[in-house]
C-alpha cells in the first residue's frame, strides 16, 4: 500500500451521446477511489462505446462476439519510449453504455452505482487484480465491496 492520494491523469472520451451516462468527473473520482493506496501515480484513459463497438472490441481481444459491459486493457510498456510518453501509463477501460444501461435496469441498481462498480472493478483489473478462480474472485469482490462502500454506494453482488 502507498500512503497519499494518486495522481491521476484521466482521459474520458464519449463515443454515444452522453443522456444518462456520468460526467468525466464522476469517472475520475471513481478511479481515484480504486487505486488511493495501490499505486502513487496513473495516467489511463476511459472510452464509453455503443453496442456495435463494444462487441467489435470484445470479440477482436477477446473471441467473444457480443458486447460486454466493461474491458480493461493494461499497458504494456516497451523500452525505449519516444519522448513525450508520460509513466506511469496504466492502461485503458471501454464501458459499454448499452450494456451497462440493461444490467442496471435487470439487477434493479441505479446506473450510477453500476457505472461507479464497473469503474472500480475496470481499474483493479488494471492493477493485475482478476477473478480467474474463486478465490481470486472473492478477494476481489471483497476489495470492491470496501472501495464502493466509502463511496457511499450499496454492495453490487447482493442479490447478483
Amino acid at each position: 500500500m502507498t500512503k497519499g492520494p494518486v495522481r491521476l491523469d484521466v482521459a474520458v472520451g464519449y463515443a454515444v451521446p452522453r443522456k444518462g451516462i456520468p460526467a468525466a468527473a464522476s469517472f475520475r473520482k471513481w478511479v481515484a477511489a480504486a487505486l488511493t493506496g495501490r499505486i502513487r501515480q496513473a495516467d489511463l484513459a476511459i472510452r464509453i462505446v455503443g453496442a456495435k463497438e463494444g462487441r467489435a472490441l470484445n470479440r477482436h481481444y477477446r473471441g467473444k462476439d457480443y458486447a460486454t459491459n466493461v474491458l480493461s486493457f493494461p499497458a504494456e510498456l516497451p523500452e525505449g519510449l519516444p519522448d513525450g510518453v508520460r509513466l506511469p501509463l496504466l492502461g485503458d477501460l471501454v464501458i459499454c453504455a448499452p450494456v451497462v444501461a440493461r444490467e442496471a435496469r435487470e439487477q434493479g441498481k441505479p446506473p450510477n452505482a453500476h457505472y461507479a462498480h464497473l469503474t472500480v472493478h475496470g481499474a483493479l483489473h488494471l492493477l493485475g487484480w482478476n477473478h480467474e478462480d474463486s478465490r481470486e474472485a472473492e478477494c476481489m469482490e471483497q476489495l470492491e465491496r470496501e472501495i464502493l462502500a466509502r463511496l457511499g454506494i450499496a454492495d453490487p453482488y447482493l442479490d447478483a
